[in-house]
């Protein structure tokens, strides 16, 4: 609800928060309160949503629920290619993982599946480099040094931060990302 980058056009003052709306069917006629999970009941749910002037009189079609990311040890239990330590013919992907996000959850799946094509061909795989987004992703879902491991987005935090001066460092990371990966897509063409 942070309302980063918003201003009132009739104003230009920056509003205290912002509620987006996703639309929901095809008519345009329900949308979703883009994260409103909660852990209130639906009676107060109500009461609260209808504090906001743009949702006193709307019919609420269902309410929110926090829900639970189920996910494994991963660090601990599996290896650079998303397979069980100790059963290898078991692969792993998507947000059981630790992975967050839709994009993370195909790209770990699209890697597992990369990962199991080299080893039916007999070809080594190695995961992405940890300087890409993907290689990052992997690097920490797979780190045993991690202690209480919990599930990553892709970020620059996960990212080797590059020895640059602090106004290039975005702009280096990213190009080292870009580079790195391509790298990696083009030996894993070749074999």
């Amino acid at each position: 609800m942070r309302p980063i980058g918003f201003s009132n056009p009739a104003d230009g003052r920056r509003p205290f928060a912002i509620l987006q709306l996703r639309r929901e069917n095809l008519k345009g006629e329900a949308y979703n309160l883009v994260g409103f999970q909660t852990r209130l009941k639906y009676p107060e749910q109500d009461k609260v949503f209808r504090l906001i002037p743009a949702l006193e009189k709307v019919n609420f079609l269902r309410y929110g629920s926090i829900h639970r990311n189920t996910f494994i040890d991963s660090p601990r239990v599996i290896n650079e290619d998303l397979s069980l330590k100790d059963h290898p013919q078991i692969f792993f992907a998507g947000q059981i993982t630790g992975v967050e996000g839709y994009v993370e959850s195909a790209a770990s799946g699209i890697l597992a599946a990369t990962a199991i094509l080299k080893r039916m061909t007999g070809e080594d795989y190695s995961p992405p480099p940890p300087q890409s987004a993907l290689g990052s992703l992997i690097n920490h879902i797979t780190d045993a040094s991690i202690e209480m491991f919990q599930p990553m987005n892709i970020n620059f935090g996960i990212m080797p931060m590059p020895q640059v001066h602090k106004k290039i460092r975005k702009q280096t990371r990213l190009e080292l990302a870009a580079q790195a990966y391509e790298q990696w897509l083009g030996s894993i063409r070749e074999k």
